[in-house]
Formats: C-alpha cells, structure tokens, sequence
C-alpha cells in the first residue's frame, strides 16, 4: 500500500477500495473483493468491534435496542400521522451493523418486488436475476435446492422450538383462509408458517461472523473500527478517498479504483450530503459547497410501520414467564448445555403473509405472531402476565419520507422524517390489517387459552379508533430503504449498477437503492445486493 501527501494528519493510504460502513452490505463486500489478494481493500466503521455477547445470543436482541454502544439510537422527527411523537430508530453502530443488532429473520420477499425493480427500469434486478445471488450467501439448513443455497457464508436454519400457542396462530389463520406454507423463501411467499433465522447451532449468524470473520486475517483487507467518515474526497467529477475521523484524528484515505458507501438508508445519504452530493437548495442551507446536484438523495424513503394487538392467556406458559425468576434460570441453563430455549429465540415465532383483499394478484400485509406479549405493544421488555401478540405491516407502503442532515458535522445526527401513514391507501390497509389481526386472535383455535384483548382493547371498534391506536401505538421494524434510490427518473441517485449519477468511482451499496421496499424483512435482501454489487464491480 503506497502513501500519497492528501493532507489531514498523516500522508494518505492508497487502496483500491474504500468501503464506508461494515453492516450487511459492507460485510460482504469486504469479504467478496479481498478474494482476490492482488485487490487491497479498506473497510471503514463508525462503531466497534462485535464482541457484546447480546450480539451473539439470538434473544440478545432485546438488549441491544437501546445500547449506545452497538447502536446509533437515532429518533425519528414527531409527524401528525404517527401521533407526533420521536419514534425511537435503531441502526447498527457495530461490526455487522444492524444484522448484528436485528431479530435475525430470513425473509427475501415477492417474487414481484424484484420483478417491479427491473420494470422500473433497472436491468438485471428480475427476480430470476437475483435469486442466484440469494443462493450463494446462504448455507441452508437441510441443503440447497432450486430456491435456497448450500455452502455460502450466511447460516440459515428453521426455528427449532415449536410452541402450543404459535401452533393455534397458524391454525386460526387457516380457519380464516390462509394456507401453510412451510417456505415462504420458496417458491410463494403466501400463506403462514414458522420462521427461518440466520442462526447456526444456537448463535447469531450476522454479516459480520458470516462474512467478515472468515476473511479478517487477509493482509489485503483492512479493518479500522471507531472511523467516522466526514466527507468523500473528489476530484472533479471522480471519487478520490474519504475523508475520516479515528483515534481522535482528521485521516484521509485514497481509493485508487472506488470509494463505495453502505452505511445503510440513514447514513449514506448523510456522508453523499455531508460530501456536497445532494439537493443544492439544502446543502446551501448548511453552507456545504455542491459537488454533484442530486436532488434526490434522501428522499424516496421507506419503511415498515408495525402495530400489534396482544392477549391475556391462561393455562399455557409463555415467553413472558420463561424470562423472569427460576424459570429464566433454567432458560440460560437449557442455552449454555444445549443452545436451545428462550435464549435462542427470534423476535418472530411465526409468520404470515396476507392478502387484505381476495382481488389483490399477491399479499399486501405481513404478520408476525409470538407466544409472548411486550409492554405497550412495542417490542423490547415482555409484559408480567402470560400473553401472545400479533404484528401487522404494509408490505409495500405507499408513505414516502426523507433523511436529510441539520448540520455540516458529521457527528450530528440527521432528521429522519419516515413519513409513516402519511399515504391515505396505507391507512386503510392498516386498520384492515389490525382488524383481520384480531380476527385471528379471537379464532376457536386460541379459545383454550385466551382470556383478554389487552392492546388495544376491546373498547377500539370503529375505522377511526383503529387509526388513532396505530397512530399513537406503532413503531418502526428497522426496515428502511430507498433514500438513495436506483433508476433513471430525476430523484435516483444511482443507476442499475448502482454507480452515483454523475460521477465517477463511487458507488452506493445497500438498504438505500432499493426503489420500492420489499415486502419482508429487509436484511437478506441487503446481502443480496452486495453479492451481485460485488459481481458488477469485479467486472469492471
């Protein structure tokens, strides 16, 4: 690695890539373009290393929702159509980034999402496009087949642990219409199931174990953690390094071939603004020169708006019991002999997805059902009494919103305005969706064990009071996209090879090119990208 003078504190080091944020996307890239040892590579990360065990304990997850030290703790701006109020917004701030931090499901989405990608206009994004991708990060439990793959990084197995009360979910959800479907990751999506998890013999298989651990001691693959980045370097109209802060220093590194950004759909946007690609009238706002006029990075924003309903049970013990005195002694009993139980639970026993009208060509709501209840409805710690709750989001929300940054310093965080039911459509589909999640609750399968509605209550009946519950009751599930978005329509940001318009050596690799959200959780999908971004960029 030669050193060139570029200022800052030190001469600047040169590689042939610079990839700014170790999430998902970043972890694959590190691993996939440092095969090649002739390739040098510089993975940069504003966190720490993953050594937080709640990290690697798959029910740790809960403990890692508001731990500054693995997170960013962002908050989302108050909007009237979320009850105006600062909706707390976890990102991963860690090796692994928020795959690190997630409720570890596996859920790539509708054959359509990506089908609607290449409609769009963006070659090479069809589903049958993708799904070879898919494949090879994953190492299915059980084997490969024509959907999933054997022998790639990422560790995927089904639940392990079955529970009375996740059985009697999917049975209520056949009793209303909706089939089993043992692989929502196969060949349909629809219908309702038990969830697969990134996980392998009881322990957490995040982008950073997956993909990065496996290729930490190539001397061509530089990890720096800590790194804040502050700005890319350019040079005219190419991508020269970036700009970053460590160890309490201004540094400065070069990228000889291209600087690629994933730091996800909040941080990217912010470094391309910070770096004077944007919307002009806002970078003039904060006195940031232009560089690049994109007047659409951070825009086009999305995510899913979760809500959920929960019960009062009797006669069934649940996972809020389990959590609590000597039962949870026995849970960490059970986890460190036999990595099975509570510890080695997800956030999601069991899945649906639905359609909320019979005419719709494939579902439009997705449901996650748990034999646990948590307070206030939004996920974090359980409730002191046995109880179930049932999830509900948009797969394809209509709400558009936008991230944009208040400040010239990197270190300030940017305004998150999600946006969420601010589409009249979204707000019909999400009364319908939580009125069909009661449905299913108060089916004959759960009659042995209910005994309450205790969110929202049996009070809320009408159209309007659904509204105002999911106005002041919702909650992000980590699901943004979009916010540097790929295409050819005057607010993309990056073309179908996902190279930043305009500009030369620069790419963006991550949550943020998604067009349009796919209609799962988003994490797979990320890995996806960066595989075939890895691909596009080997190619030249």
């Amino acid at each position: 690695m030669t050193k060139n003078s570029d200022g800052g504190d030190q001469a600047a080091e040169t590689y042939d890539y610079i990839i700014v944020g170790a999430g998902s996307a970043g972890c694959v890239l590190g691993n996939r373009l440092s095969e090649d040892p002739r390739t040098t590579v510089l993975l940069l990360e504003a966190g720490g290393p993953d050594r937080n065990p709640f990290i690697h304990i798959p029910a740790g997850f809960a403990k890692t929702l508001d731990d500054a030290r693995v997170n960013w703790c962002y908050a989302t701006e108050p909007e009237p159509e979320s009850g105006n109020r600062a909706i707390h917004f976890p990102r991963g701030k860690v090796l692994g980034g928020s795959s690190s931090i997630n409720g570890h499901l596996y859920v790539r989405g509708q054959r359509q999402d990506f089908d609607h990608w290449a409609q769009l206009g963006n070659r090479g994004w069809s589903y049958d496009d993708v799904l070879p991708y898919f494949k090879k990060s994953e190492n299915r439990e059980g084997g490969g087949d024509a959907y999933h793959g054997a022998g790639g990084p990422l560790q995927v197995a089904d639940i392990r642990e079955r529970h009375p009360v996740s059985d009697a979910f999917m049975a209520a959800a056949e009793h209303l219409g909706v089939p089993r479907n043992p692989d929502y990751n196969g060949a349909e999506q629809e219908g309702v199931g038990y969830f697969q998890q990134c996980m392998a013999n009881g322990r957490r298989s995040s982008a950073a174990t997956a993909f990065l651990k496996p290729a930490r001691r190539r001397p061509n693959l530089r990890i720096v953690t800590r790194a804040l980045a502050s700005r890319i370097s350019l040079d005219g109209r190419r991508a020269t390094g970036v700009v970053y802060r460590a160890a309490g220093r201004s540094l400065r590194a070069r990228a000889g071939r291209e600087v690629i950004v994933a730091g996800g759909a909040v941080n990217s946007p912010q470094l391309l603004q910070l770096s004077g690609i944007g919307s002009p009238d806002l970078l003039a706002d904060l006195g940031i020169p232009v560089r690049q006029a994109l007047p659409g990075v951070g825009s086009n924003f999305q995510d899913h708006y979760v809500a959920r309903v929960s019960y009062r049970l009797r006669d069934v013990v649940t996972l809020n019991e389990r959590s609590r005195g000597l039962r949870f002694l026995g849970e960490l009993a059970k986890y460190a002999v036999f990595r099975r139980g509570l510890l080695a639970l997800s956030v999601a026993h069991v899945g649906a997805s639905v359609r909320s009208r019979p005419e719709l060509e494939s579902p439009d709501l997705q449901y996650v059902f748990m034999p646990a209840s948590f307070e206030g409805g939004i996920a974090g710690g359980l409730d002191r009494f046995p109880g179930m709750s049932c999830g509900c989001w948009l797969h394809r929300p209509e709400s558009r919103g936008s991230v944009t940054v208040i400040s010239a310093d990197p270190a300030t965080a940017p305004a998150i305005r999600p946006g969420y039911l601010s589409a009249a459509a979204d707000r019909e589909t999400m009364v319908a969706g939580l009125k069909l999640a009661r449905r299913f609750c108060q089916a004959p399968a759960f009659d042995p064990y209910r005994v309450a509605e205790v969110l929202p209550g049996a009070a809320v009946e009408s159209d309007a009071d659904w509204l105002d519950y999911a106005r002041r009751n919702g909650s992000t599930v980590y699901h943004a996209v979009g916010t540097c978005k790929m295409g050819g329509d005057p607010l993309a940001v990056v073309d179908d090879r996902l190279r930043v318009h305009g500009l030369d050596g620069l790419r963006v690799v991550d949550a943020s090119i998604m067009p349009t959200l796919v209609s799962a959780n988003t994490n797979a999908a990320v890995i996806m990208i960066a595989e075939k971004a890895a691909d596009m960029i080997k190619g030249g």
